[in-house]
């Protein structure tokens, strides 16, 4: 005899962003028994956006959450993402993220306003993964490690337009990941996220002939600066992430036998990201364990930014339509205090240039006319914070 209990209805998951991630995400919701409920779009709903599971697309954020249970965060844009953030957690939805650039910008805002977390699958959450490993282990952290197969601080535009076209992204996050400014942006969050510093603005991104190389370098560095740090090594043909650690010497003998090395340094690696094949995990601990779910944030209090430089001469007058993946400017980790009226990178959208700047400047805020948004203004608010806690 068939049950009279009805089953509850499927959780249904909001998406923000149309594009490549959004698609993988929406078919492994689906597989998951989960529901793909509204997804936010910018562009004309009835475009062809070749979604592999039915999807209902929306422009408008109230209809967005209104019908959805749980949203997850993947534009890209840090500006948008806060503006959506800000009323899904209003309403009372807990977020997902795959978009380390909002939560280096205004992320920090909304850490304690509800629950907000970036999901495993991109390098920041798989650090953060990782590093639950390592410390239930009893291993200590000294470099959080992202691995660089290429850069180029100065792509041309033909060869980020022929690379844009066969793998299937845009121009702009091919940009990005090309000359360093989404490597950049996922270190500095996972500093904020994790207490730890970065050695100079930049990073050091030392050149490796293995992981276990690239991590021995800068575990040195740490050891001498007496704090773990975030940064990354150049290694083509890896996607990994590691975090080089140190263990109490009574493990050595163990350790040794079962070829993690002599010490004093060890390297825990994680060889693959799946981005939107793991970012389920993520959303399945937030819909069991609410706030206990929480992988990683930018924290309430972020030492680390990522400044604006530019790639070129840029003259008064011009406009950076976007900073992110621009061939105006690329990001660069820096530690706020050093350089507290930088300009985030995040930040810049439609600005326009106030004064001239050399190459290789670090932006600042009177160097570019920043268009009024929610973004802006938390910014500003996260800057006098800082200076009350700093003083």
């Amino acid at each position: 005899m068939a049950s009279l209990i009805a089953s509850p209805p499927p959780t249904r998951i909001g998406i923000v962003g149309s594009g490549f991630i959004s698609r993988g995400v929406a078919q492994v919701i689906h597989a998951a028994g989960m529901r793909v409920g509204p997804v936010l779009t910018r562009r004309p709903v009835d475009s062809d956006f070749r979604f592999p599971v039915p999807a209902t697309f929306t422009n408008e954020v109230e209809e967005l959450i209104n019908n959805c249970d749980l949203l997850l965060e993947c534009s890209g844009d840090p500006i948008h993402a806060t503006e959506v953030v800000d009323l899904a957690l209003k309403a009372g939805l807990p977020v997902v993220t795959m978009n380390a650039e909002f939560q280096v910008t205004t992320g920090s805002w909304f850490a304690d306003k509800g629950i907000l977390t970036e999901g495993e699958g991109d390098q920041p959450g798989c650090l953060a993964a990782l590093r639950r490993e390592v410390l239930a282990m009893g291993f200590e952290p000294l470099v959080y490690g992202n691995v660089k197969g290429f850069l180029n601080h100065h792509p041309t535009r033909s060869d980020m337009e022929f690379y844009s076209s066969k793998q299937g992204i845009s121009v702009a996050q091919t940009t990005s990941f090309t000359d360093g400014t989404k490597l950049q942006i996922e270190q500095a969050f996972v500093a904020n996220a994790f207490g730890a510093d970065i050695y100079r603005t930049g990073l050091l991104g030392p050149t490796a002939e293995s992981i276990e190389d690239g991590a021995e370098t800068l575990a040195g560095v740490a050891e001498i600066h007496g704090s773990p740090i975030s940064d990354y090594i150049v290694l083509p043909g890896s996607p990994a992430v590691f975090i080089a650690a140190r263990h109490d010497s009574f493990h050595r003998p163990y350790l040794s036998y079962m070829k993690m090395g002599d010490g004093p340094f060890y390297t825990l690696t994680k060889g693959y990201h799946l981005c939107h094949l793991e970012v389920i995990k993520t959303i399945r601990e937030v819909l069991d364990r609410g706030k206990d779910g929480i992988l990683m944030n930018n924290s309430t209090a972020p030492r680390m930014s990522v400044a604006a430089i530019a790639k070129r001469d840029l003259t008064v007058g011009e406009l950076i339509e976007q900073g992110i993946g621009s061939f105006e400017v690329r990001g660069e980790a820096i530690e706020i205090s050093s350089a507290p009226d930088h300009v985030p990178i995040g930040l810049l959208s439609r600005a326009r240039v106030a004064r001239n700047i050399s190459r290789g400047q670090t932006l600042t805020l009177n160097d570019v006319e920043i268009p009024d948004s929610m973004a802006s203004d938390i910014w500003s608010k996260l800057m006098a914070q800082s200076k009350i806690q700093a003083a």
